[in-house]
C-alpha cells in the first residue's frame, strides 16, 4: 500500500511528492498549493485494488 506519491506540478514543472490516505477512498480530489511555486493544483489521487496511488495535476480553477 502506498503512503506517498508523486505528481508534477503543472505551473512549475517540479516533481513533488505527497503524503497519501488510501482510507479516505478509492477516488479522491482535492486542491492543495504547490509548496515549490505556491500555486493551486487541483490533484485527483486513485488508489488500485493493490492500493497503490497514481496521482494527476492540473491547476485548480
Amino acid at each position: 500500500m502506498d503512503e506517498t506519491a508523486e505528481y508534477i506540478c503543472p505551473h512549475c514543472g517540479e516533481s513533488i511528492q505527497i503524503m497519501v490516505d488510501p482510507t479516505g477512498g478509492d477516488e479522491q480530489d482535492y486542491v492543495e498549493d504547490c509548496p515549490v511555486c505556491c500555486n493551486p493544483n487541483q490533484l485527483r489521487i486513485m488508489f488500485d485494488r493493490a492500493g497503490y496511488a497514481s496521482v494527476s495535476a492540473q491547476p485548480a480553477q
